[in-house]
């Protein structure tokens, strides 16, 4: 019997997402109705998590639960729970692990079958891959738009096929199939209405056109629009912007011997991509390892906060750190610093 765990990593959320979705859908067909969970790592005990593939259900069949920042499954007793599970379970609960790194700790990796089912990387497309699967996507949809407007929507966009393609198919309610999507649709769809996200903050943050202040104030913009669209925002971006910085720390680790890097090895920690690579290349430029180091450290002191519940200040923490790691490259910030918020 194939073993009811999975772990699907890397930065390709599209494909990713179909993995899991193929997953939930073979459950169903096998047990029927099931119980579907979500459960973030970084704020909910993997205790929780536990007892629920352990109870089952009552009212139906199967459990399926998704479990994501697989990537901070690390202590001893976790990964007992999850083994101890696995002696007993019979395939009618399902634990799904999820991570946008690359890797997550070799002891849960050795836990998960090293099979092509139950262990999966989803990479980000080549770069010569890119263009095309913009230019296919509308074609498919009944539209077709220039090759320099496919380019753009490249460089505003994320890296990954759910990002392309939730923010392609705005332009199919906007637009009849007969119009041809030119740049000045792209820049009208997508450059004045498209929804900010910690990876657009972190993109304003080492924005080195513009001097400090006035990354800054766009930051803490971006930051309020954040909040106004998610009260619940806390966790996901603490976690979306260490994933930021742990990425830059990489990036620096990987390039203090020589500027050039093997493309494979920036493709394994997800920084593959001319787009990805220009933005931590100024990253590079705005905070030194050690001060990107700091900023990771004092996010994660953050999340531990969260987690804990010690915190009571959410709305002004997030305003401080943007100031921190702006304006003071991650050093800490003085009293007198904290009553301009």
């Amino acid at each position: 019997m194939e073993a009811p765990i999975y772990l699907f990593t890397g930065p390709e959320f599209g494909k990713r997402n179909d993995a899991v979705d193929s997953v939930k859908k073979a459950l169903v067909k096998k047990v029927g109705d099931i119980d579907e969970h979500l459960f973030y790592l970084c704020e909910t005990p993997f205790s929780q998590v536990m007892t629920i593939l352990q109870s089952g259900t009552l009212f139906s069949n199967g459990v399926f639960v998704v479990c994501k920042n697989a990537e901070l499954l690390k202590k001893k007793d976790e990964l007992q729970m999850i083994s101890d599970w696995l002696e007993t379970a019979d395939g009618s609960a399902v634990l799904v692990l999820v991570s946008d790194e690359i890797s997550v700790d070799s002891k849960l990796e050795k836990i998960v079958p090293d099979t092509k089912q139950n262990r999966q990387k989803f990479w980000e497309m080549f770069e010569n891959e890119k263009l095309p699967w913009v230019i296919n996507y509308f074609s498919k949809n009944g539209y077709l738009i220039t090759k320099d407007a496919a380019q753009l929507v490249l460089d505003l966009v994320e890296n990954n096929t759910e990002a392309l393609k939730r923010e392609c198919s705005r332009f199919f309610v906007c637009f009849e199939k007969s119009h041809e999507i030119t740049e000045d649709d792209v820049d009208s769809i997508l450059t004045h209405s498209r929804e900010e996200s910690v990876f657009t903050l972190f993109n304003q943050m080492c924005n080195t056109n513009l001097p400090v202040e006035k990354r800054f104030e766009n930051s803490i913009e971006i930051l309020q629009s954040i909040k106004a669209n998610d009260d619940n925002f806390a966790m996901s971006f603490a976690a979306g912007l260490a994933s930021c910085f742990r990425k830059l720390v990489i990036w620096h680790k990987l390039h203090q011997k020589s500027d050039y890097v093997d493309k494979t090895e920036l493709k394994i920690h997800g920084l593959s991509g001319a787009t990805i690579q220009k933005q931590y290349a100024r990253a590079a430029k705005v905070w030194t390892l050690g001060q990107a180091a700091a900023i990771l450290a004092n996010i994660s002191t953050i999340l531990t906060d969260l987690r804990t519940g010690s915190s009571s200040a959410e709305n002004v923490m997030f305003d401080i750190l943007v100031y921190q790691i702006i304006m003071k490259k991650g050093a800490s910030i003085n009293s007198i610093d904290k009553e301009e918020f």
